[in-house]
């Protein structure tokens, strides 16, 4: 976990483990944690249950954001920036959002415009890319969460296709 909350991978790790998780992987120190669990389990239960176990073993309330091996693949293949003149991975992240949002919150953003940087809402992410890197765009996880008043965790493409692979190769 990345900031104040931090928890080591391997004690992470340790607490999947202990809640039966299988395949349990984690990729670099800011809370992605690949694994394996019942396919017909509720994902916002395991979501809830996780950060229960979280906050008991470490007494942090951190939100648990889930997307299965499938939902990773989509993001991958919906990425509406490949096309762009020039484009550049190292320039591209995703918002994940802890749930879909609503046409009302999507109003909300959708005429913002902040050149060169742009962004798209597919589902429950939120594709930003930023031609001149992230260090002064204004779109990022804070500006969504406030203006459509939802929660999301950003991920690197470069992280996201990582944890893809990490994934791809335990399902095997």
């Amino acid at each position: 976990m990345a900031g104040h909350n931090k928890i080591k991978t391997t004690e992470l790790s340790a607490l999947y483990h202990k809640m039966g998780f299988k395949d349990v992987r984690t990729y670099i120190q800011s809370g992605n944690v690949i694994f394996s669990h019942d396919d017909n389990a509720d994902v916002n239960l395991v979501a809830s249950n996780i950060e229960g176990a979280i906050r008991k073993e470490f007494n942090y309330n951190i939100p648990v954001c889930i997307r299965t091996v499938s939902e990773i693949k989509k993001v991958v293949s919906d990425n509406p920036f490949f096309d762009e003149m020039n484009f550049d991975p190292s320039r591209l992240a995703v918002i994940f959002l802890y749930e879909m949002p609503s046409g009302e919150q999507i109003e909300k953003v959708k005429n913002i415009d902040y050149p060169p940087d742009k962004f798209k809402i597919i589902g429950k992410e939120i594709f930003i890319y930023c031609p001149n890197g992230f260090g002064k765009t204004k779109l990022y996880t804070n500006f969504f969460e406030n203006k459509m008043k939802v929660k999301g965790t950003a991920r690197n493409w470069k992280t996201i296709k990582s944890i893809l692979e990490i994934a791809m190769e335990g399902s095997q």
